[in-house]
């Protein structure tokens, strides 16, 4: 259902694809950028980007689940940090990695910027990813 491809000719990727592709008619889900904040919209883990992270994949799972998808049938990430340092989104991305996204190397854009969403925001993903048919009763 879902082929991922690492191009020949290009600069092999460490732990993701260049491309994924899915046949046509597959249901696909777009969700929108998971933010660390709890359920009750308070930030979690005020000036440090692992620990944000970390809510930000298990609200991410949660939105998967809600429409009936998971992890493993991630195509496509966005991950924003705010930070110029390099070393800042390889800690980020090394939770990524670690959260068993994707049942393959997925898509993916590691991306430092200036400013996100909510006072004391670090990491926002953004994902596409297919939802499965439901398998028997």
């Amino acid at each position: 259902m879902i082929q991922r491809v690492t191009v020949p000719g290009l600069f092999p990727p460490p732990t993701y694809s260049h491309v994924s592709v899915v046949e046509a008619g597959t249901k696909l889900a777009f969700l929108a950028g998971s933010v660390p904040l709890d359920a009750e919209g308070e930030l979690v883990g005020a000036g440090d980007p692992v620990r944000q992270a970390e809510q930000v994949i298990a609200n991410l799972t949660g939105q998967l689940r809600a429409v009936g998808s998971g992890p493993a049938h991630v195509l496509s990430t966005d991950v924003y940090v705010v930070s110029s340092e390099t070393a800042a989104l390889s800690a980020v991305w090394e939770v990524v990695e670690a959260s068993g996204l994707s049942g393959g190397p997925h898509s993916s854009t590691l991306l430092g910027v200036s400013c996100l969403g909510y006072p004391g925001q670090l990491v926002e993903i953004t994902a596409t990813a297919v939802v499965p048919e439901p398998t028997g009763p």
